[in-house]
């Protein structure tokens, strides 16, 4: 395996709850009340859709796609979901600083180097914005393909806290067999101080409709022992997947960066950024920003 290079689950394409919209000259994300499944080429007009957007779209209330089927890969949460608190490169898409809260992994000069993690509200080089934290939901939406995900993206801690607590909590109740409960995707709004009353959209996950947690336990046994007498082994499944992800420093890499800076980061403080003319400098400004940061907390 070639060292450096982050092993993910393929992905055959995207789930969004929003698409990029070009305002008065500038390209902006817009949120929406549905889901929107697409494929991973664009168009001039976007993101072009997947076949299966249609498909779902058919058999919803006013077409309006709020819930998804779908299945795990992985029986363990993590290797579902992947969430961090990232910093981007705005010009280049790469990504500079990584972390979990505790430590992160940081690009500077002389290399990949470990340091301490705070969280962005306090950590000098993460606020205004900069630093957020940036998830990704691998998804199965069919059996043609085992093994190819869907992929949804999202920055709001409402859709990652949501994911991640019922992702662990199905994983409990069913003794580990996440990937053989019959789940879905569902999309739920709220209301805050913060939002001025007006609805917030994220992402929940739950048991599809008309099954109870008990009958999902009792088939997900069932399904387990079939796979296993078929000779299926989901733990080395696992065990491999957590090697790939563990393979490189960074998971995301400059190919979907850009991508993913235009669709989550892109906010008034960009304009403010230093806007180097090499990329080392940037990371040499950020260095010396950190290290004055750090001199002032002592």
């Amino acid at each position: 395996m070639i060292k450096g290079l982050a092993i993910t689950p393929p992905i055959l394409g995207r789930i969004s709850i929003g698409r990029v919209i070009e305002k008065n000259g500038k390209r902006l994300p817009e949120k929406d009340d549905q889901f929107t499944i697409t494929s991973q080429i664009q168009g001039k007009d976007g993101w072009i859709k997947h076949p299966l957007d249609e498909q779902l779209r058919s058999q919803a209330p006013n077409q309006k796609l709020r819930s998804i089927p779908v299945r795990m890969i992985f029986n363990d949460p993590e290797l579902n979901l992947r969430a961090e608190y990232s910093l981007f490169d705005r010009q280049t898409g790469r990504p500079i600083c990584v972390g979990n809260g505790q430590t992160c992994q940081r690009m500077t000069s002389q290399g990949v180097e470990q340091h301490p993690c705070p969280s962005p509200d306090l950590c000098p080089l993460g606020q205004g914005g900069h630093c957020k934290p940036y998830a990704r939901l691998h998804v199965n939406l069919g059996e043609a393909d085992e093994f190819g995900t869907f992929i949804f993206r999202t920055t709001g801690f409402n859709s990652i806290r949501t994911l991640a607590a019922r992702l662990n909590y199905y994983h409990a109740a069913s003794g580990g067999l996440l990937s053989c409960l019959p789940l879905q995707l569902m999309l739920r709004g709220k209301s805050t101080t913060q939002s001025y009353r007006q609805p917030v959209y994220y992402v929940d996950l739950t048991l599809r409709d008309d099954v109870n947690l008990q009958d999902a336990v009792s088939s997900a046994k069932q399904i387990d022992e079939q796979s296993k007498a078929a000779g299926f082994y989901q733990e080395a499944l696992d065990y491999v997947a957590r090697q790939g992800y563990g393979n490189a420093s960074f998971e995301v890499g400059g190919d979907d960066g850009l991508d993913i800076v235009e669709e989550f980061y892109t906010d008034e403080s960009k304009t403010e950024q230093h806007q180097p003319t090499h990329e080392l400098s940037h990371v040499q400004d950020i260095q010396k920003g950190l290290q004055q940061s750090v001199q002032a907390l002592n």
